[in-house]
């Protein structure tokens, strides 16, 4: 019989590797844009056509010389890496030499381009290269087929035309629309990892979208999310030692940017991006550890803005995993994890700049009239504030005052740059809810309750939680421990019954801290008030309640001056 196994032809195996490279219009742009970042562009244009299948990206790098270009589209060619040794310290986007050789098999590619010389020594001394620029034109093997010279910047221009015109099905995979949103991502992934880079997109000869280039990444994600305030986002530059001993450095930096959760947060997981070294990356265990950081900080079904970004030795990423180079290997992850997770509960405290809200009339309006609404409870008993065991792991950032108790429901705090209003239910949740997370403690009930016709579910989730139950007649049973917060109080039957139908024992802590917490109409004392404004400061994540809802509305000193016009220069031109 004969063998089954034969040898592909040089064009498929051209074309297998072409589409491994590039598998869609953004990946044509990605490719090219990483070219261009890797020249030491600092604008970036790109035009789209996407009906006839045809993109532009112009750059004022430093361009090619006619000898590069000649070689520029030839496979495995590259002026990133020269040795096996500099596959393991990588510091470019591009390094395989793949791209331009995968895009000739895949279209029509041309190239117009001319060199930035370094010095005027050089340009004396090539006189025709230094004043002059070419255009070529690539075969379907990436040979040269027609070379001009064309006077041009310094800089290169790459166009793209008939893109997978010998590969028709993989132009039906996406829609247009979804193509231009796949491109449209790419290009703001990129932005956000290099914000000093101009941006310019067209789109049919129309202007598109731009960003302009910014000091830092939280002045791009502005820019990108119009809705988004500069307060109500945090930035974090740690310097930290690297996991593992480094040939090339001893310290690594971890830069965060994130969402305060009391302030934006979104429908979908879409902008929790981990970049590492300038490169947008896929690393799931660190993506799962900022969800995680931000658990019970949110309201439910959303999720938080964060963008992580590590600058690591080159010779601890090992970026050879995927052809489009956004899976990779980390080493030590762990180490990467536990750092992310401080680096957050950090950014997440309270400080005086981080509590300091927008200055925006109409937002404190909508936030005073969002807090003024009638509150959900109204009970008139009160609950011990301080704890038996107080949490000492977080200290108080500074000093902060109560001064006085509104409607019953607000804490008025001074503190040094201006006032707080503290919803004291959601205040007091947070610091029960944590208390709870540190130490879920069951005590034997002085009289056990009795509760009657349970369903198997119920019965199912108080042995879930650990509780003592067991049947004492027909449709009848006693339960002997419950939670400490609810063993004391008098509606214990009720919270237990309402624990029955919860989930997991993470729902449970949430709704007896909801149960336990002062209501809103209890009055408090001023010592009582100071109490609470210290525990809640001490918390892990004072910006929200465990239900994700804000705790606190702040009016900055600032605001104030503003408001009643303090900054006015009052004299004679005035009439006084």
């Amino acid at each position: 019989m004969p063998s089954q196994i034969r040898v592909l032809p040089a064009d498929v195996v051209h074309l297998i590797a072409a589409g491994e490279v590039i598998d869609s219009p953004a990946a044509v742009v990605r490719e090219l844009v990483e070219n261009a970042l890797d020249a030491a562009a600092t604008r970036i244009s790109i035009a789209l056509w996407p009906e006839i299948w045809k993109m532009r990206v112009a750059d004022n790098g430093m361009g090619m010389s006619l000898a590069d270009l000649r070689q520029a589209a030839t496979p495995h060619s590259t002026s990133k890496i020269y040795q096996r040794s500099d596959l393991w310290q990588i510091q470019s986007l591009g390094f395989r030499g793949e791209a331009l050789h995968s895009l000739a098999q895949l279209c029509q590619l041309e190239i117009i381009s001319r060199r930035a010389e370094a010095n005027v020594w050089q340009a004396v001394a090539s006189p025709v290269e230094s004043s002059n620029g070419y255009w070529v034109k690539y075969d379907h093997t990436g040979q040269p087929g027609q070379i001009e010279p064309v006077a041009i910047a310094p800089g290169t221009v790459v166009t793209v035309s008939q893109l997978f015109c010998n590969w028709l099905p993989r132009r039906h995979v996406l829609s247009t629309a979804q193509q231009l949103r796949a491109i449209q991502l790419t290009i703001q992934y990129l932005a956000l990892c290099h914000p000093q880079i101009t941006w310019q997109v067209e789109q049919n000869d129309r202007p598109w979208f731009s960003i302009w280039p910014a000091a830092t990444a939280k002045q791009t994600l502005l820019q990108l999310l119009p809705d988004v305030q500069s307060s109500d986002l945090c930035e974090l530059t740690l310097s930290l030692p690297t996991a593992i001993p480094s040939s090339t450095a001893s310290v690594a930096t971890l830069a965060l940017l994130l969402g305060l959760p009391d302030r934006c947060h979104r429908h979908r997981p879409d902008w929790v991006r981990v970049a590492i070294n300038c490169r947008m990356v896929k690393l799931p265990e660190l993506e799962q550890t900022i969800l995680s950081a931000f658990r019970r900080t949110l309201p439910r079904d959303r999720h938080p803005i964060c963008f992580l970004h590590l600058h690591l030795p080159p010779d601890q990423v090992d970026w050879h995993r995927h052809p489009a180079k956004t899976e990779i290997h980390l080493q030590e992850v762990a180490y990467w994890q536990q750092q992310t997770t401080d680096a957050i509960a950090h950014a997440l405290q309270l400080n005086a700049s981080g509590t300091a809200d927008s200055v925006q009339q109409e937002r404190v309006q909508q936030l005073l009239k969002a807090a003024e609404s009638a509150g959900i409870y109204a009970s008139t008993h009160t609950v011990e504030v301080t704890p038996k065991n107080p949490p000492s792991a977080v200290s108080v950032p500074y000093s902060v005052r109560a001064v006085a108790q509104v409607h019953n429901r607000y804490i008025l705090a001074e503190h040094a740059v201006g006032v707080w209003l503290v919803e004291q239910h959601i205040a007091h949740e947070r610091v029960l809810y944590e208390q709870l997370c540190d130490r879920w403690h069951l005590v034997a009930l002085t009289t056990p309750l009795l509760l009657e016709s349970l369903v198997p579910r119920q019965v199912e989730q108080f042995q879930r939680l650990g509780l003592d139950i067991e049947p004492f007649g027909e449709h009848l049973w006693v339960v002997r421990t419950a939670p400490e917060l609810l063993a004391t109080r008098s509606d214990c039957s009720a919270a237990l019954l309402e624990l029955s139908w919860g989930g997991d024992l993470e729902s449970a802590l949430v709704a007896t801290a909801c149960r336990a917490a002062i209501r809103n109409g209890v009055p408090l004392t001023l010592p009582e008030m100071q109490i609470l404004l210290d525990q809640w400061q001490a918390t892990r994540h004072p910006r929200t309640c465990p239900h994700g809802r804000p705790i606190c509305l702040s009016l900055e000193e600032s605001s104030l001056a503003r408001f009643f016009r303090r900054h006015w220069v009052l004299g004679k031109s005035h009439g006084i």
